[in-house]
């Protein structure tokens, strides 16, 4: 019956795991991706003729920022799936 429930409890701590890995790792692209086209937006505003350059510039660094929450989602998986139980 301990190792069932040593079993039970490993894949407990790896979901849960992985739900705190992505949510975690959620926060920081949203932020960032937020304050970029906040900004974005009130230099448009401000210079409607720079508009082209502004948007091409935030859709690049939302695609970067981006890739922190790619990152999770890969590290959540790996420790959902291949762990050894």
């Amino acid at each position: 019956m301990g190792m069932e429930f040593n079993m039970y409890f490993l894949k407990a701590c790896c979901a849960i795991g992985a739900g705190l890995c992505m949510g975690i790792g959620a926060i920081g692209p949203a932020l960032g991706e937020g304050n970029a086209v906040g900004k974005a937006l009130e230099g448009m505003a401000r210079q409607p003729e720079a508009a082209g350059a502004l948007r091409t510039n935030m859709i690049l660094g939302c695609a970067i920022t981006e890739t922190t929450g790619i990152y999770s989602l890969l590290i959540s998986f790996l420790i959902l799936f291949a762990t050894n139980v």
